[in-house]
């Protein structure tokens, strides 16, 4: 996964730091929201400029939760399940922020709401499928779970979307044709994890 691939000497010794001003990394993790409004409030107001840093900032926070819980020795399965729930939450801000810049319009003969509904709903299943068949016994152990993978997971995703606010900087329809690039991809993804678990499942 690429998030893993953040995760160097570099980024330790800064979450070393970070981890000096006394914050858990559930604190962290909670922190990542405040600028994830913001980004959205932004983006409402027209402002994709600052929305885009905004959101880079909330990402950069959801990258050093983890690494202080790892470098502080302080990981739980609790930090990990609400460092999961504040994910979605920032990316429902996201998806709201964009949407309520874009207003009405359409892509490929489909309204944008539409767009953004097959995006939240491709997000959400590639995370509910191996979620369920975690749950379902049918997909066994953490190594396996793994395999599941995809072609977009939830950083790679965010990562393309943010890509294209940058050329949505110099012409929307770029950013829009981005938007409907990722709405394939995470669909495409959940098609793949379901296929694994029917495939590999007991």
């Amino acid at each position: 996964m690429l998030k893993a691939k953040f995760k160097s000497e570099q980024t330790d010794r800064l979450a070393g730091g970070l981890a000096a001003l006394g914050l858990s990394p559930n604190a962290w993790t909670l922190l990542s929201i405040v600028p994830a409004l913001g980004g959205m409030a932004a983006l409402a107001n027209g402002r994709l400029g600052l929305g885009l840093v905004l959101f880079s900032l909330s990402a950069f926070l959801d990258i050093v939760d983890g690494t202080v819980a790892r470098v502080t020795h302080q990981s739980t399965a609790k930090g990990a399940f609400l460092d999961g729930v504040v994910d979605r939450y920032v990316e429902l801000l996201l998806y709201l922020g964009l949407l309520f810049y874009l207003g009405r319009g359409e892509f490929l003969g489909l309204a944008y709401e539409v767009w953004f509904m097959l995006l939240f709903f491709g997000s959400l299943m590639t995370t509910f499928v191996r979620a369920y068949a975690d749950h379902r016994g049918i997909v066994k152990g953490e190594a396996e779970l793994k395999k599941m993978g995809g072609l977009l997971e939830r950083f790679e995703r965010l990562m393309l979307l943010y890509a294209g606010m940058f050329l949505g900087l110099f012409n929307t329809q770029w950013m829009v044709a981005v938007i409907a690039l990722t709405v394939v991809l995470a669909n495409a993804t959940a098609l793949q994890r379901i296929a694994f678990a029917l495939r590999h499942g007991s």
